[in-house]
């Protein structure tokens, strides 16, 4: 709700303003709009000329071999950007203005050639909607001259775009014809990389390998499990062998060679021989005999002769006992089985190792598989972009070349230029819209300026915000100072209290001396000072009606008028100013001489012959004396004070009485005045008893307390409906 009444109160205020100024802003938006109709009547004859190409989007022969299709192509960079736009940025370059200026010796009127910038101004290019077709317009006072610039612009802009065209065909395939042989080194780089990469990963075919890399792992895996089982058998064989012969392989194996040689077999029969004739010869003779020792040294060397034998045999210097160099043929048969089943345990052994490695290094193989693909596949596609880069380049080549050849551009023309004559009713409305936004906008400008200018105040709201005082009335305004009737004129009394109470002006002043009735209930007012902060606000005015208001209440009133350079009491009430107050303060006349009557229970004291200082006689013992006298003789005294901005008189009298009431006047009040003169009675420290507001136009008002002014200027033109009505 707020910030709707704050807009009416904007759009009020506005409404308020075009009012007061409409005079001032009538004239001018008057005189702009009847200058631009007299410019507009001495326009001449206009000739335009119009002429439409056709921007096609590709050049049609290009798009029949279907070769060269983007040698002028018209695409924009961005999604904003329109291809007819930049077409007509083209057409308007200044190359071809300059070609067409010099080709039809263009010249303004006085003679000079055309600057570009100039004949720019003239041409008027339009993209027709949803269409490809430009329109290409010329005005121009010549008739001739407006078709040959038409004509002439839209030939030279297909030259233009024919030799464009063609040399971006030749700039393309001079850049493909020097790309081209780093594309087939490009090539030729990947195809390196690439087999140098399968060499060197052993790579044939990954993808085969992959697929079979999961047989190729359970395949080895049941071999391993296969030779597993073979080796455990062939080991518990081996075992059970061992205990039945009574030695080991090596054992064995010893014995096999042992047995075979015929050296070892020669020193061990021998040796047995030797031993048969001791074990005899110790059963004939001593162990001392000389037989016998003989026999154990024959015996000691041919067993240390069968030891180097053994020795040399089994290359060992470990001991072979005699008994295991014989053996019966079923141990023998063992010991062979056993010499047999420890080379198979050993060559089973030997191959589950090589399986169990062959397996490690196929899951080695298959954990590397998926990088090395990877690594395959960009490689591959290195080589794939590269040849397909480099296929690119060939085919634009071959497209380029056969474009070079052509001679067609992008646009054609479908309407040569049609001059015609404009009509000037346009250009005259033209002149007569700009004149009135001309006038509009100096209209504003004027009346901003008068507004800025004008620093008074409109509005009782800004007079209240101003003062911050307690509002005792509002006087509204009478507009005109008569009514005119049929035959007579009947002139508005200044005192409608007194000549016409029933004026609804009349009830302002009766609520005034109520409101002051109603400040000061717990101490009467006896004595007041009505001023204002500048003249012609209407405080003498203002202090007659109050003053008639108080005495037709049957009180005593006395109204003195203190403004002794410019009194006006006595031309309100018609009575004589040739003696008075300031007659008094000097002692040159008596009160009760000079004092007039204005009305029952009314006196008027005027302020007499004017003084150069008028604060001296004021701000004097002798009046300080002369209010205390009509405090005792009178129940109400009224002081009509000079105002407050020019001189101190008003101030000095406020000390003297028992307040000041402040007249102020929409329109005349300044609030630099308003300003000074708040201050000078703060300082002065005086009791203000209240505001009255003078003069209020209740249209310009628009608060809820102004509806008693709206309700009584209504009753005012009532009031003058009757006396109209009665004079007929």
């Amino acid at each position: 709700m707020e910030s709707r009444e704050s807009v009416d109160l904007d759009l009020q205020k506005f409404w308020y303003i075009i009012k007061r100024r409409w005079l001032i802003a009538t004239f001018l938006f008057t005189v702009s709009v009847g200058v631009a109709a007299v410019l507009s009547s001495f326009q001449k004859p206009v000739f335009q000329a119009e002429g439409k190409l056709l921007i096609k989007k590709i050049n049609q022969t290009s798009a029949l071999t279907g070769l060269g299709g983007e040698i002028g192509q018209l695409e924009g960079l961005d999604i904003k950007s329109s291809p007819l736009n930049t077409e007509i940025e083209v057409i308007s370059s200044k190359p071809l203005l300059i070609k067409t200026i010099k080709n039809l010796n263009l010249k303004d009127d006085n003679g000079v050639p055309y600057q570009p910038q100039e004949l720019a101004k003239l041409i008027n290019l339009k993209a027709i909607p949803a269409t490809d077709v430009l329109q290409v317009s010329y005005e121009s006072k010549n008739f001739k001259e407006a078709g040959a610039v038409v004509n002439e612009l839209m030939k030279l802009y297909l030259e233009n775009n024919i030799q464009t065209n063609r040399a971006a065909a030749v700039a393309a395939g001079d850049f493909i014809a020097k790309q081209l042989p780093e594309t087939e080194e490009i090539v030729t780089k990947a195809e390196q990389t690439l087999r140098r990469f399968q060499q060197q990963n052993n790579v044939i075919s990954l993808e085969e390998e992959s697929r079979t890399a999961v047989v190729v792992q359970k395949d080895l895996e049941a071999k391993i499990t296969e030779t597993k089982i073979a080796y455990s058998e062939v080991i518990a064989r081996t075992q059970s062998l061992q205990k039945q012969v009574g030695m080991d392989s090596q054992d064995a194996i010893a014995t096999d060679s042992l047995k075979s040689s015929t050296g070892v077999q020669q020193v061990l029969e021998n040796l047995q021989k030797i031993e048969a004739e001791l074990a005899v010869a110790q059963t004939r003779f001593y162990e001392t005999h000389p037989t016998i020792q003989d026999l154990i040294s024959q015996r000691n060397a041919l067993k240390r002769l069968l030891n180097i034998r053994v020795a040399q045999l089994t290359k060992s210097n470990k001991s072979v006992a005699v008994g295991s160099l014989q053996i019966g043929q079923v141990k023998e048969k063992l010991s062979e089985e056993l010499v047999r089943s420890e080379v198979e345990s050993v060559a089973l052994k030997n191959r589950l190792n090589s399986l169990i490695k062959a397996l490690e290094n196929h899951q080695k193989r298959v954990n590397v598989l998926p990088k090395l693909e990877q690594e395959e596949m960009k490689y591959e596609r290195h080589l794939e972009t590269a040849r397909t880069t480099n296929e690119n380049l060939l085919k634009k080549l071959q497209e380029v070349r056969v474009t070079e050849n052509q001679n067609l551009g992008n646009a054609r023309i479908i309407e040569p230029a049609f001059v015609n004559k404009k009509s000037t009713q346009s250009i005259k409305i033209m002149f007569l819209i700009l004149g009135g936004a001309c006038g509009i906008l100096v209209a504003t400008a004027m009346v901003v300026l008068l507004e800025l200018n004008d620093r008074s105040v409109k509005t009782l709201k800004e007079i209240r915000k101003l003062f911050g005082y307690t509002l005792l009335s509002t006087i509204p305004s009478l507009k005109k100072k008569s009514y005119l009737t049929k035959g007579s004129e009947l002139t508005l009394p200044e005192i409608p209290v007194r000549d016409n109470p029933n004026l609804p002006i009349a009830d302002a002043y009766r609520m005034l001396q109520a409101n002051l009735k109603f400040i000061s209930s717990d101490k009467p007012l006896r004595v007041i000072v009505v001023t204002s902060s500048v003249p012609k606000e209407g405080k003498s005015t203002v202090s007659a009606n109050l003053a008639a208001a108080i005495a037709q209440l049957g009180q005593r009133v006395l109204l003195v008028d203190a403004d002794m350079q410019n009194p006006l009491q006595h031309n309100i009430w018609g009575v004589s100013n040739v003696k008075g107050l300031s007659d008094i303060i000097v002692g040159q006349v008596e009160f009760e001489t000079v004092v007039s009557g204005g009305m029952l229970s009314l006196d008027i004291l005027t302020a007499g012959l004017t003084t150069p200082n008028p604060l001296f006689l004021l701000d004097s013992r002798k009046m300080e004396t002369l209010i205390e006298e009509f405090k005792n003789t009178y129940d109400f005294v009224i002081i009509d004070a000079p105002s407050l901005v020019r001189r101190a008189d008003a101030l000095a009298l406020g000390k003297m009485a028992d307040g000041v009431l402040l007249v102020t006047r929409p329109g005349i009040l300044t609030s630099g005045d308003a300003n000074t003169s708040r201050e000078a009675l703060e300082r002065s420290g005086q009791n203000v008893l209240g505001l009255v507001v003078n003069g209020v136009i209740p249209e310009n008002e628009s608060d809820s307390y102004f509806y008693h002014a709206k309700y009584d200027s209504d009753k005012d033109k009532s009031h003058k409906e009757a006396i109209k009505s009665k004079s007929f």
